[in-house]
């Protein structure tokens, strides 16, 4: 077993990032990133590789309390950081200490200030009452109640976002022990640390960073519950309410971490889950279904059940209107093999995507580790066979991830964003067995990620008439 991530893999990612960066800005130098931008993604993928491997390795025998705080610490600071820059960055690019273009962010942090004054029982109604769809009122709900004791702070809620996000570390942590074992739990947790992906939400005004807290929460807890010979009242309602909140944020993350409730309960060994408590879950779960099945949790469930096929094809529509003319191959069917190792990096200037140019090292590290998410499958569903014991999480990010991949949002990393964390864990998973016959495989991925990272160049490009 390999407990840390190996210094040789890291630093053999490294190059191959600057060396595919090299190669596309070169190839394509009328449409190569600003140079902030390409520095960023270097201090993205430098920070994590070589952090990762470092930190991976000196924290592996500290005790489990020291540990907890170290990567607690360390994450905090490091968003910490990002918060304060990004902030004065985007003041000085933007005019204002908003991303590029933005929408949603603006519109979240608007909302809030409207319902300063408000009361809570006015909130409330307005929100979870009085609105048609529950998605995006769990987050509009919590910056409401924040705004009451930051004001009008841009500053203070994203300093919460970075505790936030320190927070999901050390609960990835608890969860990938509890499934995998104490030393891939560390070398997890360690990964979403360093992860920029995560880091970079932490700077913004948006739903993700809060909406994977309770996501991995929800997942930690209910993992105890299945797990535990022990249960009660409080330990059932936690993952409940957790779940619930997960509806009003997105409401296909609710469906997916509920069907991963359901696949967990089904298929976990018996020798986990106790014949007693499965028969007792299930009849709860029947129960709670049947109590929320009428409500509009169900209505818009059944909108987005409806408007499946309809949503992929005015997507795609929009895309090829905007000038994208390949888009109309991205359907579905070519999307969901590629899910576990999207989205491909954005390292041309194109359509003005600042946003996705800054997060390009990001994006880099996700295809990169994707090759360890492979190998952690393959290893659970034919070699080990331990894919039962992984059911929660494994059936989630599947789940999750297949819904995304035929939604016409495939390579969006906003919407892929919440498997993220599973992946981290399978990932590590993945560092974990390696041996001769699986390092062979990784020096194969040495060659595939920068032949996609070069050909979604192309595609970006070439769809739109550039080449």
């Amino acid at each position: 077993m390999v407990p840390f991530f190996p210094k040789q893999i890291a630093t053999r990612a490294l190059w191959l990032y600057i060396g595919v960066l090299a190669i596309v800005s070169i190839l394509f130098l009328q449409y190569a990133m600003s140079l902030d931008f390409i520095v960023m993604g270097l201090v993205w993928t430098m920070g994590f590789f070589l952090l990762s491997s470092r930190c991976s390795k000196d924290w592996q025998d500290i005790p489990p309390k020291k540990f907890i705080g170290t990567l607690f610490g360390v994450a905090f600071l490091i968003r910490l950081i990002w918060v304060v820059f990004s902030y004065y960055y985007y003041k000085a690019k933007t005019g204002v200490p908003f991303e590029f273009a933005a929408g949603d962010s603006l519109w979240y942090y608007e909302e809030s200030l409207s319902y300063r004054n408000a009361s809570l029982a006015t909130i409330w109604q307005s929100l979870f009452v009085k609105s048609p769809t529950v998605s995006d009122s769990g987050y509009v709900f919590f910056l409401s109640l924040l705004c009451k004791v930051t004001g009008d702070s841009i500053l203070l809620p994203r300093i919460v976002n970075a505790i936030f996000g320190a927070l999901t570390c050390v609960l990835v942590y608890h969860l990938a022990c509890r499934n995998i074992g104490e030393r891939v739990g560390r070398l997890s947790a360690v990964f979403v640390c360093f992860m920029p992906n995560l880091i970079y939400y932490c700077g913004l005004h948006l739903k993700e960073t809060l909406m994977l807290l309770l996501l991995v929460a929800f997942l930690e807890r209910t993992d105890y519950l299945l797990r535990s010979r022990k249960y009660s009242v409080w330990t059932i309602l936690v993952p409940v309410l957790l779940l619930l909140s997960l509806f009003t944020f997105r409401t296909v993350l609710g469906a997916s971490a509920a069907f991963a409730f359901v696949t967990a309960l089904v298929f976990m060994n018996t020798s986990v889950v106790g014949r007693k408590k499965r028969i007792m879950l299930i009849a709860w779960g029947v129960l709670a279904l049947l109590t929320f099945s009428g409500g509009v949790i169900r209505n818009e469930m059944e909108g987005l059940w409806e408007d499946r096929e309809t949503n992929q094809d005015a997507k795609r529509s929009y895309q090829t209107s905007k000038g994208n003319q390949w888009a109309k191959y991205a359907t579905g069917t070519v999307m969901a093999p590629m899910m576990f190792v999207l989205p491909f990096p954005t390292m041309v200037d194109v359509d003005e995507q600042y946003n996705q140019q800054i997060l390009s090292g990001g994006n880099y590290v996700r295809n990169f580790l994707g090759g360890f998410v492979l190998i952690a499958v393959f290893s659970a569903i034919f070699v080990k066979k331990d894919w039962r014991n992984l059911s929660l999480i494994g059936s989630f990010v599947i789940a999750y991830l297949g819904i995304i991949s035929a939604s016409g949002f495939a390579n969006s990393e906003r919407f892929l964003l919440p498997g993220l964390p599973v992946l981290l864990i399978l990932s590590a998973y993945g560092v974990s067995l390696l041996n001769a016959r699986y390092y062979r495989f990784i020096k194969i991925w040495y060659v595939i990620v920068p032949v996609m990272i070069i050909g979604w160049a192309v595609f970006k490009l070439g769809s739109r008439g550039m080449l």
